[in-house]
């Protein structure tokens, strides 16, 4: 693949003044613009950071994310298990290096994720013998995480995931501890007691899958009973765990259109593109889902070929025109991940594959995904 880059970054730009002629528009974006200043009046761009991100450890990736990026999200370090990984004991040496990160680079600061079921600790739905806890019980231990985590960066951490991947497929509650123990309104109270804590921090519902009409109607039923108990909620976010095959454009278009019809902003939280071969015969980003390697699972570890890099950013162009069609009610835009180096997809749902889902490459250059997104930018442009 000698001239590999050369061919694309021909395509790239091809596929860019394309773009821009069938509108009958030229709308030069300035030369050194990122990704925040293209969209600027779109929607935010964000991506999630590392520990060796925010701790500017990586000074690569530093430079990535001044120029393109203007809104971020923790991978892990405000998830319980790092935060209050035992009874009694938070820990914040690393969430407040994440928070500190986005005031010195002047970033809108999310957190993620108060409320979920996974990434959470046995002890946190148990009492101190091992029995489950009772309702009350239960109740009062998320009161007292979120007052902690929530109250320790008031004012700092500008929108929290409150509730994380409540719904089930089919738009029904997931029998997660939360569930079985507090019943169907623990996102309400989930959101109660978030809101009390920060009236002025955004607050959101986050779920994978929400393309699906099924649980994207439990998402928008959700929320509308949250507002209905009188407390805010600020928008949908859709991960956006993509494959190249699914969903479809139309089926993304759907949802975004479902949103508005109910009054409700949807972001995208958690965006990539998933190159490899299925591991397993569903779509879902369900962390807990384990798969073993075999070789046809892993066959790009030598590099991407042109040909999916080619397929990679017309798949990156038909979603990202959808997110503009819909950018009144889109706040944010957020991969999951600064380059392909540091996407969670290289391990999951099978450890130790090389995979490709972002706009930028292990070396941290733009792939011909990046132009593709670029050129919708330009080619929708006034």
């Amino acid at each position: 693949m000698r001239n590999s880059t050369r061919r694309l970054a021909l395509f790239s730009s091809a596929m860019l003044l394309a773009a821009c002629s069938q509108q009958g528009t030229q709308a030069p974006v300035p030369a050194n613009a990122g990704l925040k200043d293209i969209f600027k009046d779109a929607f935010r761009v964000g991506t999630a950071l590392s520990p060796r991100q925010f701790n500017e450890t990586d000074t690569a990736s530093i430079a990535l994310i001044d120029k393109h990026f203007n809104i971020t999200t923790p991978e892990n370090v405000l998830k319980w298990e790092v935060v209050h990984p035992t009874r009694g004991t938070f820990s914040y040496v690393q969430s407040d290096g994440y928070v500190a990160f986005g005031e010195r680079h002047h970033m809108f600061i999310t957190g993620h994720t108060l409320v979920w079921h996974s990434q959470t600790p046995r002890w946190v739905f148990e009492d101190t013998l091992g029995k489950p806890l009772t309702r009350a019980a239960l109740l009062a231990v998320m009161k007292n995480h979120i007052e902690n985590v929530v109250g320790r960066y008031k004012g700092r951490i500008n929108g929290w995931d409150v509730v994380n991947e409540a719904l089930n497929e089919d738009g029904t509650m997931r029998q997660s501890p939360w569930m079985r123990i507090i019943g169907d309104d623990f996102p309400i109270k989930a959101f109660e007691y978030a809101h009390a804590v920060d009236p002025q921090a955004e607050l959101y519902y986050n779920d994978y899958n929400l393309e699906t009409p099924a649980k994207r109607d439990g998402a928008i039923a959700l929320v509308k009973r949250i507002r209905a108990a009188g407390i805010p909620v600020t928008a949908i976010g859709s991960q956006d765990h993509h494959k190249m095959d699914w969903p479809s454009a139309a089926l993304t278009d759907s949802m975004f259109t479902a949103f508005r019809a109910a009054n409700i902003h949807g972001n995208v939280t958690e965006l990539d593109i998933d190159v490899l071969p299925r591991a397993t015969n569903n779509n879902t980003a369900d962390v807990a889902v384990r798969a073993q390697m075999q070789a046809r699972l892993n066959p790009y570890a030598a590099g991407l070929p042109d040909s999916v890099q080619t397929a990679l950013a017309r798949r990156y162009g038909e979603i990202f025109k959808v997110y503009w069609k819909h950018r009144d009610i889109i706040d944010r835009i957020t991969f999951w991940g600064v380059t392909d180096r540091d996407s969670w997809l290289n391990g999951w749902p099978v450890p130790g594959r090389t995979n490709y889902p972002l706009l930028f490459d292990r070396n941290g250059k733009p792939k011909p995904a990046y132009d593709a997104v670029v050129a919708v930018a330009g080619s929708s442009a006034r």
